[in-house]
């Protein structure tokens, strides 16, 4: 028995036509999903941006003022070291972060970006650990218990430390030179100014306490709390 012809040329439109429809469909999916991860490889830049120059102007406003209070009173006094404090806890935040640095399309940036916080951080940490050597070579100049030769002692160290505390302040203030120019470089990447932190920094400058008042107000509290 013989079987009837099948007529396949009858079928070539319907066949290239569901071809060409996969073709389009994997064409079209392929180029959402890379444009989708574009999208959120720019959203974390973004993201990443905005992190970095707010701790980047964090940190400068708060030397600013940490500057302005050093020349009033005791340089290294309780207004003082609150500031470096404070940038010094705005550092942690980059640490805890550090890994959105790889966010940052541009190598350059990441690269100062990163130096530069290791420039402010070891300073940073001398100037704490010298004051606290500071306030314990304090301690023994003014103790009766100490003999004259220990006082004479902690007196010559203090000048000493006292000197290396200024050094390494002004080391710290010398790299923060570099943080504006950074945060320029991370304002067309983050879409954002950051000119809030130069309005806050004049207003916190005109309500900062001196060293001098500080260190007043704490011993009356505490002659009050004796009395």
């Amino acid at each position: 028995m013989k079987l009837p012809a099948v007529d396949l040329s009858s079928h070539n439109d319907t066949l290239w036509a569901v071809i060409l429809g996969a073709l389009l469909a994997t064409a079209s999916g392929f180029l959402a999903t890379q444009l989708e991860a574009w999208f959120r490889r720019r959203e974390r830049e973004r993201n990443a941006a905005l992190l970095f120059g707010e701790v980047l102007a964090t940190i400068a406003m708060l030397l600013e003022i940490a500057d302005d209070t050093r020349a009033t009173g005791d340089p290294y006094g309780p207004v003082t070291m609150r500031m470096l404090v404070g940038a010094r806890r705005e550092i942690d935040i980059y640490d805890r972060n550090r890994e959105q640095l790889y966010d940052l399309r541009d190598a350059e940036v990441r690269a100062k970006l990163h130096i530069l916080v290791l420039r402010l951080t070891l300073p940073l940490d001398g100037v704490f650990d010298l004051a606290a050597e500071i306030a314990t070579a304090r301690a023994t100049v003014v103790s009766p218990r100490a003999s004259k030769t220990v006082r004479d002692a902690a007196t010559e160290r203090l000048v000493e430390m006292e000197q290396r505390i200024a050094d390494s302040f002004d080391f710290v203030l010398e790299n923060a030179k570099n943080i504006e120019p950074l945060v320029a470089r991370l304002r067309p990447i983050a879409r954002h100014t950051f000119d809030n932190y130069g309005r806050v920094r004049a207003a916190a400058t005109t309500g900062v306490v001196s060293n001098a008042a500080s260190t007043t107000a704490k011993d009356a509290d505490e002659t009050a709390a004796l009395a």
